[in-house]
């Protein structure tokens, strides 16, 4: 019941195009199950769409319940004033988007241990679970606009990665016991098999091949989120595949001037998850470099930050960084 997958697009994690082909197939078999043992074939009703949960009953309400529809929980507390601006917001407009996710309020005075499982410091925060797959949304107060927009993006990652278009709800289905429904699918996009073929080859070790299947997809489909993200990931396995990790940092150490040495470097410190390492060191060569030296650096930064996500954090204080040692 750990969480794991922290952020739609902000950990680094290597193998993020898989696991999300992974979980989305999941999804699909935990659908496929519950018609086949008669469930999923009614409309909720409005009610259901916001439910109370707790420990007890957090993998039945969340994390199954993420397999059929977006689960948006709301961390919140009977002390805590900002809750109470905003929970009535989650609420109204769990009944607006009528199906495209469900709602679990949690109040974490009585269930802190899932609290501390989410990593929570502070109340309100919203989390999202999607195919099993929690993601952070926003802590603290936040506006009706700033919500609509994460919900928009949560309700599309949903769709586009993991094929869950949400519930059907009828005003006048019975009470918010109501067997849920999944709508019904739609087709799979045009490009669903050269993604898998891409995610396949990963497997096989085939980093070229896996490159090669990304670009396809881009060079009809420029804007692919997917295509992209998964591109930059298999590009870095390429790049650090046959590295010597010792010979790398020795020569990062001993010619902290040299710009090839240091990007090699940086590749080596993201496949190692040190994210602020790996910036930090690009950023100060940029600082070092001039003319083409300078923007080969700036140019493999760029890279990273698709790799890890242009909404981690990490990203955006290194943007901050580069623009001041540019100008």
């Amino acid at each position: 019941m750990q969480p794991r997958n922290m952020s739609m697009s902000g950990v680094v994690d290597l193998a993020a195009v898989k696991a999300a082909q992974e979980a989305k197939a999941k999804a699909e078999q935990a659908r496929a199950e519950a018609a086949r043992q008669g469930g999923g074939g009614g409309a909720v009703s409005p009610a259901s769409l916001v439910i109370d949960v707790d420990e007890a009953g957090f993998e039945r309400d969340v994390l199954q319940r993420s397999t059929e529809v977006p689960v948006v929980i709301d961390f919140w507390a009977e002390w805590c004033e900002p809750c109470k601006q905003l929970s009535p917001v989650l609420e109204r407009l769990a009944i607006e988007y009528n199906g495209r996710f469900v709602l679990a309020k949690i109040d974490v005075d009585a269930n802190q241990m899932l609290m501390q499982q989410f990593g929570i410091q502070g109340i309100p925060a919203v989390f999202a679970v999607v195919a099993g797959q929690a993601l952070p949304l926003f802590q603290g107060a936040a506006g009706e606009a700033q919500i609509r927009g994460t919900l928009d993006q949560l309700v599309q990652v949903a769709e586009q990665r993991f094929g869950l278009t949400g519930l059907t709800v009828d005003p006048d289905a019975a009470g918010p016991d109501a067997a849920p429904a999944v709508a019904p699918e739609i087709p799979a996009g045009p490009y669903d098999a050269l993604l898998e073929a891409a995610v396949r080859a990963l497997d096989a070790g085939d980093l070229a091949g896996a490159v090669q299947a990304y670009k396809n997809v881009l060079s009809d489909d420029p804007a692919n989120s997917e295509a992209k993200l998964g591109l930059a990931q298999a590009e870095l396995l390429q790049r650090v595949q046959h590295a010597d990790p010792q010979q790398v940092r020795k020569d990062a150490a001993e010619k902290p001037g040299d710009v090839a040495a240091q990007i090699a470097a940086a590749d080596l410190d993201l496949v190692g998850g040190h994210v602020e390492d790996a910036f930090g060191r690009l950023i100060e060569a940029v600082r070092r470099a001039a003319g083409d030296d300078r923007d080969a650096v700036r140019l493999r930064l760029l890279e990273l930050f698709e790799v890890v996500g242009a909404d981690d954090p990490r990203v955006t204080t290194a943007r901050r960084a580069l623009a001041r040692a540019l100008f």
